[in-house]
């Protein structure tokens, strides 16, 4: 049998070419391998330490939370129609009962006047049929139907009137216009916003307390407040509301009526902080708002242990300024990291600077 050695040299040329691509990319993947930093976990992380002690806790306690308006409310038609003229704008401030939006009335204004003219032709009717009736020319029915109709007359003429007298929309309260939400030329409706009306004379300011410091607050009480904005301004809040029932953190809500500055300087929405101080001074942890790590709702730190770091969780009871005061999850004498967290993790091999 011949050998067919065309076919045989095609056969051992592929192999070839495979054998070299295959070597070729794991030479490759070797290099791409060298150039990529592998991070050895069990190396030790260099990081900057503190051993805790018990200090004196500053007697100041602050509570961040939100200014909201006292009254906001969208303002709608009661009638159809078109919308004429809105009188105010974005930012316009209003008095309660300034007119603000008036409305197509001049087919109510026609129909009105048709009531009218059938009024003083009731009327006429009742004045005659009344001398007839006296005299016995007609029946005292004739006279009981005119002096119907014209009452009649006379509750569709109030209809209008009051119809009329809705065309013109007007501020339910004193604010300030803070939406526009249709234009001159649109058609109003029922329960579709024409505007929108805030009034920020007074503010609620809401707090969210710790259940073991809900007892700082009594209702009807007033505390200082500053504004984040305008940290001059010193306020005064009255407590109107401790909420009953705790929230998603396990906080209670805690609300204040505050008066604006004559000029409206405080917005809705704007960040605030109650102040409180106490004559009692006690000891406790303080550490570092740079040493926490973790979620809000659930603070974290590292503590050293055995050359490892540790995450603890821990409960904060109060911040000052860039510290935090711990209430539980440390103790005194236990080393917590401050420095030093990229690449930073649970159990990991550390040594101290």
């Amino acid at each position: 049998m011949k050998m067919n050695w065309k076919k045989i040299i095609g056969i051992v040329a592929v192999v070839a070419i495979v054998v070299l691509v295959v070597f070729k990319l794991k030479t490759n993947k070797e290099i791409t391998q060298g150039k990529v930093y592998q991070y050895d976990k069990e190396q030790a992380i260099n990081v900057q330490v503190d051993t805790l002690q018990l200090e004196n806790v500053n007697a100041e306690f602050s509570y961040s939370g939100t200014f909201e308006p006292n009254k906001e409310t969208k303002i709608s038609a009661e009638l159809q129609g078109k919308i004429n003229t809105i009188l105010v704008d974005v930012g316009s401030i209003v008095n309660k009962g300034q007119s603000l939006v008036l409305l197509d009335n001049s087919l109510l204004k026609l129909q009105l006047q048709t009531i009218e003219v059938q009024i003083e032709g009731l009327e006429a009717d009742v004045n005659r049929y009344t001398i007839l009736a006296k005299a016995d020319a007609i029946q005292g029915i004739q006279l009981e139907k005119a002096e119907l109709g014209l009452k009649s007359a006379k509750v569709q003429k109030t209809t209008l009137l009051e119809q009329i007298n809705k065309t013109t929309i007007k501020a339910p309260f004193s604010g300030v216009v803070t939406a526009k939400l249709s234009e001159e030329g649109a058609f109003a409706a029922p329960g579709v916003p024409l505007l929108q009306i805030t009034d920020i004379t007074n503010l609620k300011f809401t707090v969210n307390i710790p259940e073991n410091e809900l007892s700082k607050f009594k209702l009807n009480q007033s505390y200082p407040v500053v504004v984040d904005a305008y940290p001059d301004i010193l306020l005064t809040g009255k407590a109107t509301m401790i909420g009953s029932k705790a929230n998603m953190g396990s906080s209670f809500p805690v609300q204040f009526t505050v008066y604006n500055t004559s000029d409206l300087k405080i917005k809705s929405g704007m960040f605030g902080k109650v102040n409180l101080k106490s004559d009692k001074l006690g000891r406790g942890i303080i550490i570092p708002a740079s040493a926490i790590v973790g979620s809000e709702n659930q603070p974290q730190v590292y503590i050293l242990k055995n050359g490892k770091a540790l995450l603890q969780n821990i409960t904060i009871s109060n911040k000052i300024k860039n510290k935090a005061v711990v209430s539980n999850g440390l103790n005194e004498g236990e080393v917590i990291v401050t420095n030093g967290f990229i690449n930073l993790f649970d159990g990991a091999n550390v040594t101290v600077k």
